[in-house]
């Protein structure tokens, strides 16, 4: 029976005390969780409200600059985060280290779509660039994190 905490299958006494598999996925979501919010208002308050303010953008330039590009970072961030967090032998396996990595920045994106589905249908710009900044900031932050950890 393994003791709480440890992995089923680890042996007792072999210095192993790897967090069981849903408590490892938690502390990667809180920690993208905790990045993510950080990011976002950060750059809600230093870039989106001086600089575009309640009007919103007049071009598509000024929305890749001032709204999706700093979007992106704050994905890629909170991707990073998350997956430096998710703890071995847990991300080895490479879709569950994915669904640590990418799951706050996804929920957010629904979270978002579901929010402002009137302004942001599938059938608008805002939409699919909002999701190419979702996927492009998750492979940044997967990226980052298999370079900083010598696996790329």
């Amino acid at each position: 029976m393994a003791r709480y905490g440890t992995t089923p299958g680890m042996r007792p006494g072999d210095g192993s005390t790897a967090p069981a598999p849903v408590l490892s996925l938690v502390r990667a979501w809180a920690a993208g969780v905790l990045v993510l919010v950080v990011t976002e208002y950060t750059q809600m308050t230093l870039v989106y409200a001086p600089l575009v303010g309640p009007e919103g953008v007049g071009s598509f330039g000024a929305a890749l600059a001032l709204v999706h590009l700093p979007n992106l970072l704050c994905v890629a961030l909170a991707a990073w985060a998350a997956a430096r967090v998710h703890p071995e032998p847990w991300r080895e396996l490479p879709v569950r280290h994915a669904a640590a990595a990418c799951a706050v920045p996804a929920a957010a994106q629904l979270l978002t779509l579901s929010l402002h589905w009137d302004r942001s249908g599938p059938s608008t710009l805002s939409f699919w660039m909002s999701t190419g900044v979702l996927l492009a900031g998750c492979a940044v932050g997967m990226l980052l994190e298999a370079w900083r950890a010598g696996r790329a």
